[in-house]
């Protein structure tokens, strides 16, 4: 397959990249420069700019593109720049779709947890109605502009991916091998996750599965609170995990974000996702936690 990709230098995409190519896949990037490689294709998402020939040769686009929520404070400038980022990456994408006389077979489109917004203990599936506050929104207005590309149509809601060097866990590693790491808030809150090789190879597996539409919670099926992921990494690192972090201080520090991406409880299935076939490399925390700290 010639796959293009949009984020392909982040986190996910530098993942999904490998392992296309190590399958025999073409994968292909989008780049906002002149083209310099021959797996390199410009474009101008905030001009929404793209040229519709590019598409008689793509079978599958995966839609990444965008800023990091990670990024802290969100300012009013900056939380427009997450929302522009987006969805103006996303309608660059589908008008291409819709323009060309050869479209490819599917958009894997990019999409978030942040959807369900606070979910407590409830499980949340793809029928889960939609939450409340700024990432809820952005999920929902970011999957309705993928949904108007005249091709099937997969939305990926993406959680806490689990990497070694970059995402969440890259900045609570270092703290946690310091020792002085600890929950987050009552640490009760449920962190959905996924191993970042099993976020890559489930929207490979979406691409080959031509039944698959609509939303699909990338997450592995078993759930974990903060206060255990933390737990699980100072295990594994020898580390003690008893500095908490007030949930005032947290919200005093970091604002809206802490509350949004920290705080917030959401316990997401990855039944759907099992039942299209998929299986997990690293369906458990345990698993997962030795895979992030170790060197192999």
């Amino acid at each position: 397959m010639r796959v293009l990709i949009s984020g392909a230098s982040g986190l996910v995409g530098t993942e999904l990249y490998s392992q296309l190519k190590a399958s025999g896949h073409e994968p292909l990037k989008l780049v906002r420069r002149k083209a310099k490689a021959s797996d390199e294709i410009s474009w101008n998402p905030a001009a929404l700019e793209l040229d519709p020939d590019v598409m008689e040769t793509i079978d599958a686009i995966v839609n990444l593109a965008g800023a990091t929520t990670g990024r802290i404070p969100w300012t009013k400038k900056y939380k427009q720049q997450i929302v522009d980022s987006r969805i103006n990456s996303t309608k660059t994408l589908v008008a291409a779709i819709n323009s060309a006389k050869n479209p490819p077979k599917v958009l894997v489109s990019g999409s978030a947890s942040g959807f369900y917004g606070e979910g407590g203990s409830q499980w949340l599936s793809e029928t889960s109605p939609k939450g409340e506050g700024f990432l809820s929104d952005l999920a929902s207005n970011w999957e309705i502009e993928a949904s108007k590309a005249r091709t099937r149509v997969v939305l990926v809601r993406t959680t806490l991916v689990m990497s070694r060097k970059l995402g969440a866990l890259g900045k609570l590693i270092p703290i946690i091998k310091l020792g002085i790491g600890g929950a987050l808030g009552s640490g009760k809150q449920f962190w959905a996750w996924i191993n970042l090789v099993d976020e890559a190879a489930a929207i490979i597996h979406l691409i080959n599965t031509s039944s698959a539409e609509g939303p699909y919670n990338l997450t592995a099926p078993e759930p974990a609170t903060c206060e255990q992921m933390i737990h699980a990494l100072g295990k594994k690192l020898g580390r003690p995990t008893w500095l908490r972090v007030p949930a005032f201080a947290m919200r005093m520090l970091i604002g809206e974000a802490a509350q949004e991406l920290l705080l917030v409880s959401q316990k997401m299935t990855a039944t759907k996702l099992l039942g299209s076939g998929f299986r997990f490399k690293y369906p458990d925390l345990d698993s997962s936690v030795h895979w992030v700290v170790s060197k192999d």
